[in-house]
């Protein structure tokens, strides 16, 4: 009696913790019916979000950050899929140690690299598509603060009302010109008794093997469709302007070849006023160049040769940085400036924040012309002030004296 009451606690509560283990489609926030982008789209959001990266000295998102990446290479495969449908985890376990690797695990970091800026080859066997390039600008004050932009790029997919048969009725017939082949062989007569022999692709089917009688209504029978589709990048603090950046199998697709990677280029978009007070920042004109920023500052006549001066720069992030001149101090034309610590942060520094410099380069504006009474004052002060202090510029200028010739003009 205790042996059978035992039997029926463990058939209880075998179930149970089956349950207790989270389903795959909820952990991606998905149903059963996701495609295979579907799959990308919502590895690509979840595995951002509890990166332990983005959640330091939390157990619980580095454990959902391996949950999501397991979930995704379970359901992205199309046979430990159906095993996964079929029978669970448990099937899909059995399955594992019972394949070529058995005990095999995948590490769920290399499989983050290769979405978020690793690279990776296509499926073996499988010819590869072509790799698609894009160029996205976002600002300055990105690079130096780092954010996270999304951006849309128009793509050939495959037609998920067909799932790329192209066909209505998901039928598609042998091609009766190439029998299936998708090529055919042409003669052609190059002489009496010559003849040429070329391999040529099909004319009917257009290569593929097959032909449609009733053509999808979505992709009218060419199995791939235009779509648009959204990607988020995060724009590190630092990063390199022109870096790029891969998604693995995003290019586009098609049902003949294994997708292709996307390749993003970020640049830095052209600095303008905007209406909003970020738009408005002094650091939104600084020029960059590697790891320093560089900064044009203009002085009136007065402020670079008498000093008592004062000038707010506001930076990418919002901090103020102050230059100034006490009263006599003087500001060389073109005069440079190197202010230490106030440039780029340097891209993944190892021993924490590191920062280039802002160099400052001083403009002095001179008056178009000076008024009568102005001119005579300061020409006074300039008599008086060299007859004191000797100044010859020709002759502190080591410059010899010009010599008089005895001849009048002529």
């Amino acid at each position: 009696m205790l042996l059978l009451s035992s039997l029926l606690t463990l058939a209880i509560l075998l179930p149970l913790l089956v349950l207790a283990a989270e389903d795959y489609y909820k952990l991606l926030n998905l149903d059963k019916t996701a495609s295979e982008r579907d799959l990308k789209k919502a590895y690509r959001k979840l595995s951002r979000q509890y990166h332990p990266d983005k959640n330091p000295n939390d157990e619980a998102a580095a454990q959902k950050f391996v949950e999501i990446a397991e979930a995704y290479e379970v359901l992205v495969d199309t046979e430990t899929r159906k095993i996964y449908d079929q029978y669970g985890r448990e099937g899909v376990k059995q399955h594992q140690q019972t394949g070529r690797n058995p005990g095999q695990h995948h590490d769920p970091f290399d499989l983050f690299s290769r979405f978020f800026g690793g690279g990776g080859g296509g499926q073996r066997g499988q010819r590869r598509g072509p790799n698609m390039e894009v160029r996205i600008a976002v600002p300055l004050r990105n690079f130096y603060t780092g954010a996270e932009h999304q951006f849309k790029v128009e793509k050939q997919v495959t037609c998920d009302k067909c799932e790329g048969s192209g066909s209505e009725d998901g039928q598609r017939d042998t091609c009766a010109r190439c029998h299936g082949q998708g090529m055919v062989i042409q003669k052609q007569q190059l002489a009496p008794g010559i003849f040429q022999q070329m391999q040529m692709q099909c004319d009917v089917c257009g290569g593929k093997g097959s032909t449609v009688k009733h053509k999808c209504r979505v992709c009218g029978g060419q199995r791939v469709k235009r779509e648009e589709e959204e990607f988020e990048i995060a724009v590190e603090r630092g990063m390199p302007m022109g870096v790029r950046v891969t998604y693995e199998g995003e290019a586009d697709e098609s049902p003949d070849w294994v997708a292709g990677d996307l390749v993003v280029q970020v640049v830095e978009k052209e600095a303008a006023i905007g209406e909003l007070e970020e738009e408005r920042l002094d650091g939104n004109f600084f020029r960059r160049k590697g790891n320093d920023l560089f900064w044009r500052e203009v002085l009136s006549l007065r402020e670079a040769w008498m000093g008592d001066w004062t000038r707010n720069l506001t930076h990418l992030d919002g901090h103020v940085v102050r230059l100034s001149r006490k009263r006599g101090e003087v500001v060389q034309p073109n005069a440079v400036q190197i202010v230490g610590g106030e440039g780029m942060p340097i891209w993944r520094h190892e021993e924490g924040p590191e920062f280039g410099d802002l160099v400052v380069e001083y403009v002095v504006v001179l008056p178009d012309r000076m008024d009568g009474g102005m001119e005579k004052e300061f020409q006074g002060v300039w008599d008086k002030w060299r007859k004191k202090k000797g100044v010859d510029l020709g002759r502190d200028a080591g410059r010899p004296e010009a010599k008089r010739s005895g001849h009048g003009e002529l």
